[in-house]
């Protein structure tokens, strides 16, 4: 007989059930927030765009810092990434996760600013983060409020970018550029924060009366990779096209992938190197997991921060 006073074995297995459950739910969160959230990475990739005869060229891409004055771990890790002495780096946005981080990470990027760098911005470089529920999420991209007085802080965007300028990087905001690097004309053209709706195409930068015969590189670059800036640069020509926003899905499942990527990319383009294909072209996108996390979630699980090394080398001989 089993006594009054001893609980029923189905009940006992259920509560030590949810014991184990909730014991594993905090032990993943205190992963996510102390330990992955820091494990920075630099995942490397190959691409065979540049002109016959071109030696490689290594292009460092950064996008999502979302950086926070004390994060002491996050700018040394910055700071060592002028080691891999890249040719060209290239910031995808939403650098800021706080109104005073400005100068902390103006000073943790210094050493990457003695290379050539281009820019644009993400919806965080204006905007300060503010508390949002998770799961909305799920229902679709964010978006900011509607109305003035839920509207988020203004952040000092003009200072972050007389930084960057200072340092030498080229502001590519709905802009087009040409810059010749190791013998090599890279054409740029970059748009605003399609998150914000903020884009304006420039096109490609004119200029020389062999501009399209000349042996170049047509290289875009975006914060949010909506298929609408997709198809258009790929429609345009574009031979490479970096972007980020997606933080890789920031919470993803192992053997899955990301659960979603906060634009209308699908999940499993969330994060890597892939072709897109638009009315018969193609233009391979490579699409940053982020470096950092917003300061209000504080948390990456199954998705490392990353910076990512493209090296660029000769197209295929005919």
């Amino acid at each position: 007989m089993v006594s009054s006073n001893t609980p029923h074995p189905r009940l006992a297995a259920l509560g030590q059930a949810a014991a184990l459950a909730a014991a594993t739910g905090v032990g993943c969160v205190a992963y996510g927030v102390f330990i992955e959230r820091n494990w920075f990475t630099v995942r490397e990739e190959n691409l065979a765009i540049l002109p016959a005869g071109s030696a490689p060229f290594r292009v460092l891409h950064l996008s999502d810092i979302h950086f926070s004055p004390g994060q002491h771990k996050m700018a040394r890790w910055l700071r060592s990434l002028a080691a891999l002495e890249p040719d060209l780096v290239v910031n995808t946005g939403d650098n800021l996760s706080h109104p005073k981080a400005i100068p902390a990470l103006l000073e943790a990027l210094a050493p990457l600013m003695d290379f050539p760098g281009v820019f644009v911005p993400g919806s965080n470089d204006y905007f300060a983060p503010r508390m949002k529920n998770p799961f909305a999420y799920f229902s679709g991209p964010s978006k900011l409020g509607s109305t003035s007085r839920s509207l988020p802080m203004a952040l000092d965007t003009d200072a972050l970018h007389t930084g960057f300028g200072m340092g030498g990087w080229v502001n590519l905001t709905n802009r087009a550029q040409s810059i010749a690097l190791r013998g090599i004309r890279f054409d740029f053209s970059g748009v605003d924060d399609p998150h914000l709706g903020r884009e304006r195409y420039a096109g490609w930068p004119r200029g020389s009366v062999n501009q399209d015969t000349a042996p170049h590189v047509k290289i875009a670059v975006a914060h949010a990779p909506y298929q609408r800036v997709l198809d258009h640069f790929t429609a345009d020509g574009a031979d490479l096209l970096l972007a980020g926003h997606t933080h890789g899905g920031q919470v993803c499942l192992p053997g899955y992938g990301a659960l979603v990527s906060n634009c209308d990319l699908p999940t499993w383009r969330a994060k890597g190197l892939h072709d897109w294909d638009f009315k018969g072209s193609t233009t391979p996108v490579n699409v940053s997991g982020g470096i950092g996390t917003s300061r209000t979630a504080p948390f990456r699980f199954a998705c490392r921060p990353e910076a990512v090394v493209l090296t660029l080398s000769a197209k295929p001989s005919v």
